[in-house]
């Protein structure tokens, strides 16, 4: 497949993301894919994951954890097998109610029609003020985005 190809596979597995069909979207994971991501005490869906089942455990532990009250793709970037998507979020935590901030950078592999690595980029500070309930006093929400 060419750039625009992969490009348009993984702007549709964000559209099955938002919907909320994770099956839908791990339909295009590879089944040897990653997802590397940050390390982060208390979010727990924070690491890596290797194979399409971590892969889809992640997307299980993130939906669990949390809920997106905003999410906007910025930016996509696509060469030769790589897709590099570039966003903002607002993210509430279930467990503590607490709401947070974040920018967001994803780099997809893409091979045979689907993702097989995506390395993912976020401010991990915000993330661990809204998952720990046992400091009330540091607030969670991060620094406004600038546009």
């Amino acid at each position: 497949m060419d750039a625009q190809d992969n490009k348009r596979l993984v702007l549709e597995g964000y559209r099955l993301f938002q919907s909320g069909d994770i099956p839908g979207m791990m339909a295009y994971a590879h089944d040897d894919a990653e997802w590397i991501g940050p390390d982060a005490e208390a979010v727990p869906f924070a690491g890596s994951f290797h194979g399409k089942a971590e892969v889809g455990r992640f997307f299980s532990e993130l939906i669990t954890a949390m809920q997106p009250t905003r999410f906007v793709i910025k930016d996509v970037i696509a060469e030769n097998d790589k897709v590099v998507v570039l966003g903002e979020a607002m993210w509430m935590v279930r467990s503590t109610g607490r709401s947070y901030d974040s920018q967001w950078v994803h780099v997809f592999t893409m091979r045979d029609d689907k993702f097989i690595r995506v390395e993912s980029l976020y401010d991990t500070a915000s993330a661990e003020r809204a998952f720990r309930p046992d400091r009330p006093d540091v607030t969670a929400a991060a620094t406004s985005l600038r546009h």
